[in-house]
């Protein structure tokens, strides 16, 4: 597997200064779960329906970096991205159907307080910076995804038959997932050489590991949550 972005690139020197961080987030307990099929049920229904609500807050930065995009060009990038977000909105509510989710009772749910912790940081990192700010804010969702994917496919731990979580391995280890990562992190790079990313990246690293961290903190609410339903974590049943 090729890591993401160039040798000597930002995307690169933020995750190997922040890899304490990255490698918590990355081979979290929930993601080993996916990888050997042995997440609870309980947890990933309940990252589901977060996940659907994060996904609409994600679309606001997304869309608060059409606002602060660096050129016409990347405004227009930006414009399809949240378009895109917006139609995995409808796709993701799809997916949950598959899992017994009702739609009525996903968009009733509130925020977690981890999704409302991660997603309103994200946008304070926009509105308080500049595009970079924003664009390592958004990584560690974006590219980790990808990392994430690839690392579980290439894991010894890695169970095919049987795993009730193989197509959402599949989706993000595709290859139009894939490719959204390495442009994300391509961009990151170019941002870095034109808003001056090294001589900042004491502030960007801080960024970039507190990104880590709360999505390290969206795992955990689904293992929570699945404790509080099944405390002897019993494994997942295919749905």
């Amino acid at each position: 597997m090729m890591p993401y972005g160039k040798d000597g690139g930002l995307y690169r020197t933020l995750r190997d200064v922040a890899a304490a961080e990255w490698e918590a987030y990355c081979w979290h307990s929930f993601v080993q779960g996916l990888a050997d099929g042995t997440l609870p049920l309980a947890a990933f229904r309940r990252y589901l329906v977060q996940d659907y609500l994060f996904l609409v807050q994600f679309a606001r930065a997304e869309a608060l970096a059409v606002v602060k995009a660096e050129s016409l060009a990347a405004m227009r990038e930006k414009a399809g991205v949240v378009q895109a977000i917006l139609g995995e909105t409808r796709l993701h509510l799809d997916y949950c159907r598959d899992w017994g989710l009702d739609e009525a009772a996903i968009l009733a749910e509130p925020e977690a307080p981890e999704t409302v912790s991660y997603t309103r940081w994200v946008m304070d990192a926009g509105y308080t910076g500049d595009i970079l700010d924003l664009e390592v804010a958004l990584s560690p969702c974006t590219i980790g995804y990808g990392e994430i994917a690839n690392r579980i496919e290439a894991h010894p731990s890695r169970v095919r038959s049987g795993n009730p979580y193989e197509s959402w391995i599949a989706m993000y280890a595709g290859e139009e997932y894939q490719s959204v990562a390495r442009a994300s992190a391509a961009r990151l790079d170019a941002l870095g050489e034109t808003h001056g990313g090294m001589s900042r990246l004491p502030a960007l690293t801080r960024l970039f590991a507190q990104g880590a961290r709360l999505e390290a903190d969206f795992w955990q609410m689904g293992l929570n949550a699945a404790r509080e339903v099944t405390p002897n974590l019993a494994p997942a049943m295919a749905p």
